[in-house]
C-alpha cells in the first residue's frame, strides 16, 4: 500500500482556508486579449476586433459595467467563475462523452493466461479503490502543495471528493452534476459490474464488514457464470449513455416511465463506480489499438453497451489484457485521476494478492443482476445509439508514439522547461503540416483557490509563431544562433504565460465570465462576444494536456472540434509518450502524419540546441526545470529536413507490465504523486 507521508488538513481538505480566485483587470485582460489574437487573424479581422474591444473597455461601458458586477460575484461566491465554466465546458455541451469528453487512462498490456486472471486482477483492483475511498471517508488524503514556480502553495483539494460521490445526470438542454452528499439517504456500499452488456449490483459491504479480496473475487466468477446465461440476457441499456447527451436524456426519460427501469438506474447513478469486464476485442493489441478501444469500447459489435458512461470511474479489465480506466471529467481534472489511478496501481504492486490468508463472510448473497424492461421504442432507441456510436468509432483517428530519441532530461540540459519546449514543439508541426497557426488549449490548473479548477494557457504565441516560420520557411535564411534566440523567446512567453494562467490571471475564464454575466443580466450580447475573433479564438484546434505519470500508462482524449487534433503528452527523463487523436471525416487532419512530423521537429530542435548549446553551463540549468511540472493539411514545408530511417506510422511496441515505477525512481520517490498544480489531461470542450 503506497505511504501517505503528509499530514492532513481538515481546512485545506475543504479549500476553505484558500484564497479566493483573483478577479484579472480588465483592461489587462483585453488588451492580452489583442495580443493573443493579433497573429492568428487576418489585418483586416484584427482591425474590427480592435475597435470592437476598444469599445467594449471604453470608461462607463458595457465592460466596465460587467467587471463590477464581476466584482461584487467574486465578493459573494468562493469561486466567481466555477459555475459559469462548469456549464460552459461540460455541462452545456450536447456531444456524446466517448472521444469528445471523457479521458482515460491506458494501463501497460496486462498477459492474463486463463479467465480467473482476469478475475482476480479485477478483484485486486476494486480492493485498491476501496483503500482509497477509505481515506477520502476518513479526508484523510494528503493535502497537495504546488510544486516548481510559487511552491509551497497548498491546493484544493475539493475534486477528490467526488470521485466516487457523483454523477453525470443528461437533460434536454443542459446536464446536472449531482453529488451524493444527502445525509437521509444512506451511503452507497455497492458498486456496479458490467459483464457482457449486463449490469450486476456486487454489495462491496455486507453485515458491516466490507468484503475482502477472496469474496471480491467469489463474487467476480458469480457474475462471469451469470452473465453467459444467454436466456438471462437483455439488451445493452448502457449503450444509450454513449449517445449525444440530449438524445440520452430522451432515452432515460422512457425508461423512467417503468419502475423496474428506475429502481435500475437508481442503483446505478448511486453506485461507487463502475468495473467493466470486457470481452477480447479480437484486435491485434498495441499503446495505439488500446487507446482507441479505451475511448469508445469498440463500438456496439465489441464492448460498447458495457460502459455506463456517466459515471466518473469506469475501470475497464479485458479478457485480452487490454485494461484502464473511462473518466467522466467534469467532476474533476486529470491529475484527480492520475493521483487515484497511480495510488491502485501501487496498491497493486506494494500489496500481494490476498486471496489465500483473509477469513471469507460466510454465505454471500449471490449479486443482483439489474433488470431492464424495454418497449419497442426502447429498441428503436438503442439501435440509433448503436449506429451513432459505430459513426464516432470509424470516425477516430488515434496515434500512439513512443518517442524514444530523448526526453525531459535532455530538455532541462538545455536551461529550458520540458512543458514550454514541447508546447513549442507542438506549434512547429501543426505550422509544418498546415502553414498556418491556430487557437491552441493548454490545461493549467488553478487549484491554488477555492474551488480552483482550469483556466487556458493560450500556447500559439507570436514568439512560438516566429520560430516556427524560422524552422521551416527555407527562403527566410535565419541562421542557427537567431533560431536558438527565436526558441528562447518563445519557452519565455510560453513560461509566462503558464504563471499567469497558475496564478488566475490568464484571460479564458474572464472573458468567459464576462460573457456569462452579460447573459444573466439579459444585456443585449455585446459586439466583442459575436466578433469573428471571438469564435476564432474559442475554436480550439489544438487541444493539448501534459499528463505526466511516475507508473506505465499514458492518457488518451479526443480532438474538441470536427477540423482539430487532441495532443496528449506523457514526458519521462529519456521518452516522451504522445497520444494524438483527431477525425477520419476531417480531410483536414491525419494523426499518424501529424506524428511523423512533431518527430522530425522534435529531431530539428534537438539539433539546433546541440549545435547551439555546446559547453553551456550545468549550474544555470535550474531555471529552465521550475515549471517543468506547471501544466496540466495542407502544405509541406519548403525546406526540406534530413531523412529519418523511424517508421511513425506503425506503433508496435510491446509495452512493460504494469507495476513498473519509472526506470531509475526510488520507492519513496514512486510514492510521492505527480505534481498537483499543473497539466491536467483535460478534454477541452469549449465550442
Amino acid at each position: 500500500m503506497p505511504v501517505l507521508d503528509q499530514e492532513p488538513s481538515k481546512g485545506l481538505q475543504s479549500g476553505d482556508a484558500l484564497p479566493k480566485l483573483p478577479l484579472p483587470a480588465l483592461r489587462d485582460t483585453l488588451e492580452m486579449y489583442l495580443r493573443c489574437m493579433k497573429h492568428l487573424l487576418t489585418e483586416e479581422q484584427f482591425n474590427k476586433t480592435q475597435h470592437v474591444v476598444q469599445k467594449f473597455g471604453a470608461p462607463g461601458g458595457v465592460g466596465e459595467l460587467l467587471q463590477s458586477k464581476l466584482m461584487e460575484r467574486r465578493d459573494k461566491q468562493a469561486n466567481w467563475v466555477y459555475d459559469y465554466w462548469l456549464k460552459d465546458m461540460y455541462l452545456n455541451n450536447r456531444l456524446a462523452l466517448p472521444i469528445n469528453s471523457s479521458p482515460v487512462m491506458v494501463f501497460p498490456q496486462q498477459h492474463f493466461k486463463a479467465p480467473i486472471d482476469s478475475l482476480r486482477f479485477a478483484a485486486h483492483l476494486i480492493s485498491g479503490a476501496l483503500e482509497y475511498k477509505t481515506l477520502l471517508d476518513a479526508h484523510a488524503l494528503p493535502v497537495e502543495y504546488a510544486r516548481g514556480q510559487l511552491a509551497g502553495t497548498p491546493l484544493c483539494m475539493e475534486q477528490y471528493y467526488r470521485l466516487f460521490t457523483s454523477y453525470r445526470l443528461p437533460g434536454p438542454e443542459r446536464d446536472t452534476l449531482v453529488a451524493q452528499e444527502s445525509s437521509v439517504m444512506p451511503e452507497p456500499e455497492h458498486i456496479i459490474v458490467a459483464c457482457k452488456n449486463q449490469f450486476f449490483v456486487l454489495d462491496v459491504v455486507i453485515n458491516f464488514r466490507r468484503l475482502n479480496e477472496r469474496d471480491l473475487l467469489t463474487q467476480l466468477e458469480k457474475i462471469a457464470r451469470m452473465a453467459d446465461s444467454k436466456e438471462e440476457r437483455l439488451p445493452p441499456i448502457g449503450l444509450l449513455t454513449s449517445d449525444g447527451r440530449t438524445e440520452w436524456a430522451e432515452s432515460r426519460s422512457v425508461l423512467m416511465r417503468e419502475s423496474t427501469n428506475r429502481d435500475s438506474l437508481d442503483m446505478i447513478e448511486r453506485c461507487l463506480c463502475l468495473v467493466c469486464l470486457d470481452d477480447a476485442s479480437g484486435l491485434e493489441l498495441n499503446d495505439t489499438t488500446r487507446a482507441t478501444l479505451m475511448l469508445h469500447a469498440g463500438g456496439a459489435a465489441k464492448n460498447g453497451g458495457n460502459r455506463w458512461y456517466d459515471k466518473p470511474m469506469q475501470f475497464v479489465v479485458g479478457a485480452d489484457g487490454c485494461c484502464g480506466v473511462v473518466c467522466e471529467h467534469s467532476a474533476f481534472e486529470g491529475i484527480v485521476l492520475v493521483q487515484c489511478t497511480e495510488y491502485l496501481l501501487k496498491y497493486m504492486i506494494g500489496s500481494p494478492s490476498k486471496l489465500v490468508r483473509a477469513a471469507s463472510v460466510s454465505e454471500l448473497p449471490a449479486p443482483r443482476r439489474l433488470r431492464w424492461k424495454c418497449t419497442p421504442d426502447i429498441h428503436k432507441l438503442l439501435a440509433s445509439s448503436a449506429d451513432r456510436l459505430q459513426r464516432e468509432v470509424n470516425n477516430l483517428d488515434m496515434n500512439v508514439h513512443k518517442f524514444n530519441d530523448y526526453g525531459k532530461e535532455f530538455i532541462k540540459k538545455q536551461k529550458m522547461s520540458p512543458d514550454a519546449y514541447i508546447q513549442v514543439a507542438l506549434q512547429l508541426a501543426y505550422y509544418r503540416c498546415h502553414g498556418r497557426p491556430v487557437s491552441t488549449y493548454e490545461s493549467a490548473s488553478i487549484r491554488r483557490f477555492q474551488q480552483g479548477r482550469v483556466d487556458n494557457i493560450r500556447s500559439a504565441t507570436a514568439e512560438a509563431l516566429a520560430f516556427v516560420r524560422a524552422m521551416t520557411d527555407g527562403k527566410l535564411g535565419t541562421n542557427d544562433a537567431e533560431k536558438m534566440e527565436m526558441l528562447q523567446s518563445a519557452i519565455s512567453a510560453q513560461t509566462k504565460y503558464t504563471i499567469l494562467a497558475i496564478t488566475g490571471m490568464a484571460i479564458d475564464n474572464h472573458i468567459l465570465g464576462l460573457r456569462e454575466l452579460a447573459h444573466e443580466l439579459k444585456m443585449e450580447k455585446p459586439e466583442i462576444f459575436k466578433d469573428e475573433a471571438h469564435l476564432i479564438s474559442n475554436h480550439f484546434i489544438l487541444s493539448t494536456s501534459q499528463v505526466p505519470t511516475t507508473v506505465e500508462m499514458f492518457c488518451s482524449y479526443g480532438p474538441v472540434v470536427p477540423n482539430g487534433y487532441g495532443a496528449c503528452y506523457n514526458p519521462q527523463s529519456d521518452h516522451i509518450i504522445f497520444s494524438v487523436s483527431s477525425f477520419h471525416e476531417s480531410s483536414q487532419t491525419c494523426s499518424a502524419e501529424f506524428v511523423k512530423i512533431l518527430v522530425q521537429g522534435l529531431l530539428d530542435m534537438r539539433d539546433l540546441c546541440n549545435k547551439c548549446n555546446r559547453g553551456s553551463n550545468p549550474t544555470e540549468q535550474r531555471q529552465g526545470q521550475k515549471l517543468e511540472r506547471h501544466t496540466q493539411t495542407d502544405t509541406k514545408w519548403q525546406s526540406k529536413p534530413p531523412a529519418r530511417p523511424t517508421d511513425l506510422t506503425k506503433n508496435r511496441q510491446t509495452p512493460p507490465q504494469v507495476l513498473l515505477t519509472t526506470p531509475g525512481q526510488t520507492k519513496a520517490e514512486a510514492q510521492t504523486q505527480t505534481s498537483s498544480e499543473e497539466s491536467d489531461g483535460d478534454s477541452k470542450e469549449r465550442k
